[in-house]
């Protein structure tokens, strides 16, 4: 299923990159000749056809690869991680904690964690929707699709690299309300940090993110950024109900998800022209026109 995945979005990317009009090569050349397009476009055409974003195609592609890359690596660690024996199954107690974890510790309920599992697999649907809802974004579906696969992609890779390095115990684990084998169990051994917290944070915030790029001035934005700010922190009520994660993992989870979900668009804009003037300038010997820039 994970080797399906990753296919599909490897199709995917190669064929919205490939057809985008505003991906473009990393040459001086090409950026002259986009700002030309930009100060001659009209507003009415302007609107719909200028990405705010740029896109390389080896660049992108580049980074794509690598996230997946290293996230294969991150399930192998995971996988070969080794199950807690009762000895130290014994020493997980609520004082070892951090005093902020405590109230946290001994949480385990299957239906809070089956629940969660809905928001999860829902976020990666929301950049995808919002995007064919906006006609500026879907004129560039494709490149925003890009950034979305970076986005989600550095977020996983993320993840399961702390995932399969880092050996710390479920809330579940100090507790009795689980099975005694699933607190045993390896999969126990992954709470630092949330993958379901981080993904929802950096699929909601690419979310706002980008439809405010799109849309600097819509009144719009601060109610995206609430809203992906109000499903981060009900997926991390959901995990820590259902035992899986601490306090403090929601808290980094959710932190790492949103600078994510922010920074690879921010990476990805464009240098744009807030005005051109042109005016005419005398000197003793010389005269001519003086062209000013200003840039965003």
């Amino acid at each position: 299923m994970k080797r399906l995945i990753i296919s599909l979005l490897g199709i995917f990317y190669l064929a919205n990159l490939s057809a985008q009009n505003t991906s473009f090569p990393d040459s001086s050349a090409k950026e002259d000749s986009d700002t030309s397009q930009l100060i001659t476009l009209s507003p009415k055409s302007d609107a719909l056809s200028v990405s705010p974003y740029k896109t390389g195609f080896v660049k992108d592609g580049i980074t794509i690869a690598a996230t997946v890359g290293t996230t294969l690596v991150g399930y192998s660690l995971i996988k070969n991680k080794h199950d807690l024996t009762m000895a130290e199954l014994a020493t997980k107690t609520k004082s070892s904690l951090p005093f902020f974890d405590r109230f946290v510790a001994g949480n385990y309920s299957d239906r809070a964690n089956r629940d969660s599992y809905i928001l999860f697999d829902g976020s990666y649907a929301i950049p995808v929707v919002a995007a064919l809802i906006s006609g500026k974004e879907r004129s560039k579906f494709g490149q925003v699709m890009v950034m979305y696969l970076e986005t989600v992609g550095i977020t996983g890779a993320l993840y399961t690299l702390t995932a399969g390095l880092v050996y710390r115990s479920r809330p579940f684990v100090y507790g009795d309300k689980a099975p005694l084998e699933k607190r045993l169990d390896k999969g126990g051994q992954r709470s630092f940090y949330g993958g379901h917290v981080a993904t929802t944070a950096a699929t909601t915030f690419f979310t706002a993110k980008v439809f405010h790029d799109f849309n600097p001035n819509s009144k719009l934005t601060p109610y995206l950024y609430t809203g992906a700010g109000a499903l981060t922190a009900l997926m991390s009520y959901e995990r820590m109900r259902a035992g899986y994660h601490f306090f403090s993992d929601c808290v980094l989870s959710a932190a790492i998800g949103a600078v994510t979900g922010i920074v690879v668009p921010q990476l990805h804009k464009k240098k744009s022209f807030k005005a051109v003037s042109i005016s005419p300038f005398y000197q003793e010997d010389a005269k001519g026109l003086s062209i000013v820039y200003h840039f965003k």
